[in-house]
């Protein structure tokens, strides 16, 4: 395998640990867009379809730049890719905050989101690097709970900044966070080699992997509903239920607090049923309760106390369940193709990404969040019925 080098030695659980604050400092940049949807919106005096596309901007700079990081990976090292990317998005949510008018603020949207393709396909190399043995399902979890740690920690201090001074303050503290933990994950990881060649990776021999394809194309409809969600928690507190931004930006918080719960426990879990199979299964049931749960909402106007614990659920969820998703990913591929195959998991993901939240701003404007919670849970079943397709190929 082309990971043997790294060694045995390398496999504790501290490498983990520093993975997955690398994780966290990572999306700690890249989420501040989310948390600040409802400042951009005064701003910028956007609707909130121009919301949407203002994330679908950021979501194609990552798409986009997936695959040449996933080369990069593979090529170099994911080690070397790890501290470029983060000093790059600490530069990139800078220039966010600096944005003077919308086209601009596209722009530097879609900058901060070619800057975070370096997350997935490095970290999740970094994983199985690192990863006690029998332990990877756990590993990955642990990892993306600093996906949801990250955004947890964006939502309070840009919104909570935002309540009490200028909002641009929130986008530089995040910066100076990120850069700072940049400089010590290159003294902290010691990485795996890569091949020393930069090309596109090779996908055909994925693609007749019919359990991968299947998962790739259930990833298209978890991108479309973790995406959508991420957007618009803050709108629809302010708008549907009536509460302040800095109140929708610790709701949008708490998703992320119980998704990092969901990650760890959907890991370990997956961990003692084994395999892709047992990680699929996992996932399947999660899926199964956010089809319950997107529905519900989409049914009646809740008060406040109801809509915190529906998107408590979500967090444990929808936002819980992407650490199986990549566990079963990587057991289903062969080491070497991880970068790659993580290129194209997360390509699918982003697309799903890429046109759901306009879709969902629209919706919200010409009928209202009912709808558009319907479109949700209309996604997030097909990503369901792709699962259990998935878990019998495996």
């Amino acid at each position: 395998m082309a990971f043997e080098s790294a060694g045995d030695a390398s496999r504790n659980w501290r490498s983990v640990a520093t993975v997955a604050g690398w994780q966290a400092a990572a999306s700690l940049c890249y989420y501040t867009i989310f948390a600040a949807t409802g400042v951009i919106r005064d701003v910028f005096s956007l609707s909130e379809t121009l919301v949407g596309v203002f994330l679908t901007a950021a979501l194609l700079g990552y798409t986009v730049g997936l695959f040449p990081s996933g080369a990069a990976v593979d090529g170099f090292g994911e080690k070397r890719t790890m501290v470029v990317g983060l000093i790059a998005l600490a530069v990139a949510a800078v220039g966010v905050s600096l944005a003077p008018s919308y086209p601009l603020l596209l722009g530097a949207g879609c900058l901060l989101g070619a800057a975070y393709s370096t997350a997935m396909p490095a970290s999740n190399r970094a994983i199985v690097v690192s990863a006690p043995p029998g332990r990877q399902g756990l590993a990955m979890g642990l990892k993306q709970v600093g996906v949801t740690a990250g955004s947890a920690v964006a939502s309070l201090l840009v919104t909570g900044i935002a309540a009490v001074a200028v909002w641009k303050l929130g986008f530089w503290v995040v910066a100076a966070l990120a850069g700072g933990y940049a400089l010590s994950f290159a003294v902290l990881y010691d990485g795996s080699p890569g091949n020393g060649s930069l090309a596109l990776p090779d996908l055909s021999g994925l693609w007749a992997n019919r359990a991968y394809v299947l998962l790739v194309l259930a990833g298209l409809f978890v991108g479309a509903s973790i995406f959508s969600m991420l957007g618009y928690t803050v709108l629809y507190v302010q708008d549907a239920v009536g509460q302040s931004a800095a109140v929708g930006g610790a709701v949008l918080a708490l998703t992320q607090v119980t998704g990092s719960a969901g990650r760890i426990g959907a890991g370990s879990l997956a961990d003692r049923l084994g395999g892709a199979t047992g990680a699929a299964t996992v996932a399947l049931g999660q899926m199964a309760l956010a089809v319950a749960l997107f529905t519900t909402i989409a049914v009646g106007d809740w008060s406040f106390p109801v809509v915190v614990v529906l998107f408590v659920g979500l967090g444990l969820s929808i936002h819980g369940s992407t650490g199986v998703f990549y566990s079963c990913l990587s057991d289903l591929v062969d080491d070497g193709d991880i970068g790659g195959a993580t290129a194209g998991g997360q390509t699918a993901i982003n697309v799903g990404g890429l046109l759901a939240p306009p879709l969902f701003g629209l919706l919200v404007e010409t009928s209202g969040y009912d709808l558009a919670w319907g479109l949700l849970a209309a996604t997030t079943l097909a990503a369901t019925l792709l699962l259990l397709a998935v878990r019998r190929q495996a």
